[in-house]
């Protein structure tokens, strides 16, 4: 039995203004009336997608967010933190020096904030995003020695490609790297994903994956697509994301999460 619906938000949840509409904003209340838990699953932090949060009402006392691609599990009426997992700044020594080595960007998250590194080529994440983030600029060398989620490379499509494509062994054994847009990469933490969030929200709210929905289109939905009970890709999702689900909706710019909700939910 269905009890919880995770979604994406960015090409699923979102159209291509960067909106929930109306007919998605409705279908996701109707069901939360109903006692079926909704679970905004981002590589944002909550602040980041608050108005989001509020729009769908979802901020009683057993609403949660998955944020940083599951590395915090977050309690939206109160911002209480039920799980994080990140990184060391020496983490990011790594990727940090082959970006110098090969002119790449590069933003580091913390849990809040995003800095913008200045000793690297100047990154797209800010305009690609377009999201209420606070950014900071500062070199690596100033950066607190203190947790952080993640790092975040934006560039064009074929430059990430390129990337990569030769990243040496030291990279890719340090890293769980994801895109999840065309143009943004991330680097998480070993293991890291949106499912690993759910499961520990799941457990917390005494359910599993049997009880799970889950809505997405890239590389970073996954997991929690393969996981879920009832994983659902979006028209306009990747090949890889579609292989693997157990169903497809139609494109995130036709109201694809409500089109399937309400075959699923004719009640």
């Amino acid at each position: 039995m269905i009890k919880m619906i995770a979604l994406d938000l960015d090409n699923t949840l979102l159209n291509s203004a960067k909106e929930i509409s109306d007919e998605n904003v409705s279908t996701l209340q109707k069901l939360h009336k109903k006692g079926i838990a909704v679970v905004l699953c981002t590589g944002r932090p909550i602040n980041a997608v608050w108005p989001y949060v509020k729009q769908l009402g979802l901020t009683e006392e057993n609403d949660y967010t998955i944020t940083f691609n599951g590395g915090m599990v977050i309690r939206n009426h109160d911002q209480k933190v039920l799980n994080q997992k990140g990184l060391t700044l020496d983490d990011f020594l790594l990727i940090h020096q082959y970006a110098l080595d090969n002119d790449l960007p590069l933003d580091i998250l913390d849990f809040e904030k995003v800095y913008e590194l200045t000793d690297l080529v100047k990154s797209t994440y800010k305009e690609v995003l377009n999201s209420p983030l606070e950014f900071v600029p500062m070199d690596f060398k100033k950066l607190d020695d203190k947790p952080y989620s993640k790092a975040i490379m934006s560039e064009q499509i074929a430059v990430l490609d390129n990337a990569r494509a030769n990243f040496p062994a030291e990279i890719t054994d340090h890293y769980k790297i994801v895109r999840s847009q065309p143009k943004i990469m991330e680097f998480l933490p070993l293991n890291m994903s949106k499912a690993y969030g759910l499961n520990i929200l799941l457990k917390h709210l005494g359910m599993d994956f049997s009880n799970l929905m889950a809505f997405g289109d890239a590389e970073n939905d996954y997991e929690m697509i393969e996981a879920a009970n009832v994983g659902v890709a979006m028209g306009n999702a990747s090949d890889e994301i579609k292989a693997i689900a157990t169903d497809v909706t139609v494109d995130h710019d036709d109201d694809g999460v409500a089109v399937f909700l309400h075959k699923c939910f004719k009640d």
